[in-house]
């Protein structure tokens, strides 16, 4: 099957975003990136693995990343306004309803988008997310009083002084980035080619300076309260070392009505390269359980669970 996309792009506004598609037949799956800020590439190759299994796959860069137009106005860097972004390319598209799958900033645009286009959804897929800022603020300080209390004072100075790019304090976040961010030697080429091109321009409106300051207009996001009203099929997924730590996802996990969760053990924030076969089998048992069209000559789990109790 050739891994070539169809690339097609999609008017947002003044502007326009570039969209990947891939195969061409069977339900879609919708990936939302995280960041925010960066293009595709680092989610949109390892999950093309779900095209063996009978699945196409859509997703597009952001407006602002990638091959997308980069428009400068910092009014466009509203979670709401991401939110209609990604439902007029799933209409231009002509997706109709799809499993969503959001890593990161991706699950957090993921249940904005949920909690207002439910009926475009056959499921959700939130990977290395959370639903709670404040929460995973107060998770963060934790993780990074494992450097130490002097570290963490050190950190707080420079933080203070506006001092990020000092040598000291760049080295602390090159730790918690390894621990908590990816735990691999050697990043994967489409990881190293989306993180060397974020627009953190976007990323410093919406979140922060880095992955443990959160000091944008998402910082005191908390959607907790509002997932019971989320009644699509959920898979919560993260990594025992993620820096969006299991926790935020067990909240998630007792909030949404018809969830399922799973933890990798030996991940941080991206198991889907720390741990693909882990990863991929769950996501794929998941998806395959939750489709509304059968592949040709196969079964869903769910199918052959309700046919051996008649």
């Amino acid at each position: 099957m050739s891994r070539k996309p169809a690339t097609r792009p999609v008017r947002i506004g003044r502007h326009r975003v570039i969209t990947y598609s891939y195969g061409d037949e069977g339900e879609s799956v919708f990936l939302l990136n995280g960041g925010p800020g960066l293009p595709c590439n680092y989610l949109r190759e390892p999950m093309l693995r779900l095209l063996e299994h009978g699945f196409r796959v859509v997703t597009y860069d952001q407006l602002g990343c990638g091959a997308s137009d980069k428009p400068k106005d910092p009014a466009l860097w509203a979670i709401s306004r991401y939110v209609d972004e990604v439902e007029t390319v799933r209409q231009a598209l002509g997706l109709g309803r799809v499993h969503l799958i959001g890593h990161s900033w991706g699950g957090w645009l993921g249940i904005e988008y949920a909690l207002t286009h439910q009926d475009a959804l056959i499921s959700l897929v939130l990977s290395n997310t959370c639903a709670d800022m404040p929460h995973l603020v107060q998770e963060l300080n934790r993780l990074r009083e494992s450097l130490g209390p002097e570290t963490v004072a050190m950190m707080q100075r420079y933080e203070a002084l506006g001092m990020l790019k000092h040598p000291a304090y760049q080295a602390a976040i090159t730790i918690l980035n390894y621990r908590h961010v990816l735990r691999l030697d050697d990043w994967p080429e489409p990881a190293r080619y989306s993180f060397s091109n974020w627009n953190m321009e976007i990323y410093g409106a919406m979140q922060g300076p880095n992955e443990f300051l959160y000091t944008g207009n998402l910082k005191d996001w908390n959607r907790i309260s509002d997932l019971p009203r989320i009644t699509a099929p959920a898979l919560v997924l993260c990594g025992h070392h993620d820096e969006l730590p299991p926790v935020c996802s067990m909240r998630m996990h007792l909030a949404l009505p018809d969830s399922e969760i799973a933890v990798f053990p030996n991940s941080s924030h991206m198991p889907f390269y720390e741990e693909p076969e882990a990863y991929f089998a769950r996501l794929v048992d998941f998806l395959a359980a939750h489709r509304s069209r059968p592949v040709a000559g196969s079964k869903s789990k769910r199918e052959a669970a309700q046919k051996g109790k008649r």
